[in-house]
């Protein structure tokens, strides 16, 4: 009896180690509910956030979210959030820092309307795009602290997942998020 009690936790342990990603637990991922014709607006924090272990997926052919060159600007706290597109629409998402000097970064991504799929497993999507704090400045174009994303849904409705990330490790910083769909 006594070899049967020691050995139950000693093979409970030898699993957990090996299957500690089972247990691990997953970044919290927000919903939003969009609303034809209209802008729905949604309060979050980097604090809530999550470092991502590796930006790989986005400059990955199959996803093209941002070169490999911009990951600085995403090196922050990522906080998640996820919509539906429906068809005949187009989706315009801008992230508002609550202070000014606040470098945020926003990407997003199409996906099938059954799947939910966090970035560090996305090996493929419809679309992908990113807003950052620009290197240089455009040409007849003044940047601000907001940064906006947009996607289009012909015939097919996809979920859109949003990231919302801190520049250069930052893990702190209120932020204002708006998704506006127009069909």
């Amino acid at each position: 009896m006594t070899g049967k009690s020691t050995l139950l936790p000693m093979v409970l342990l030898m699993t957990l180690g090996f299957c500690g990603k089972v247990l691990a637990q997953q970044p919290a991922v927000h919903s939003i509910q969009s609303v034809a014709n209209q802008t729905v607006t949604v309060a979050g924090s980097l604090t809530d956030g999550v470092k991502l272990k590796s930006l790989a997926w986005a400059s990955m052919s199959s996803n093209a979210c941002f070169p490999a060159t911009q990951n600085a600007k995403f090196t922050g706290n990522h906080v998640f959030f996820l919509t539906d597109l429906p068809p005949h629409s187009i989706m315009t998402i801008t992230v508002k820092p609550g202070n000014a000097s606040t470098n945020l970064s926003i990407y997003g991504y199409q996906i099938a309307p059954n799947r939910i799929v966090l970035p560090e497993d996305l090996r493929s999507c419809v679309s992908c795009e990113a807003d950052h704090k620009w290197d240089y400045p455009k040409r007849g174009q003044t940047q601000t602290s907001a940064r906006t994303i947009r996607f289009n849904a012909i015939g097919n409705s996809y979920k859109v997942f949003i990231g919302i990330a801190g520049a250069n490790g930052l893990t702190e910083g209120d932020f204002t998020l708006e998704v506006s769909l127009k069909q």
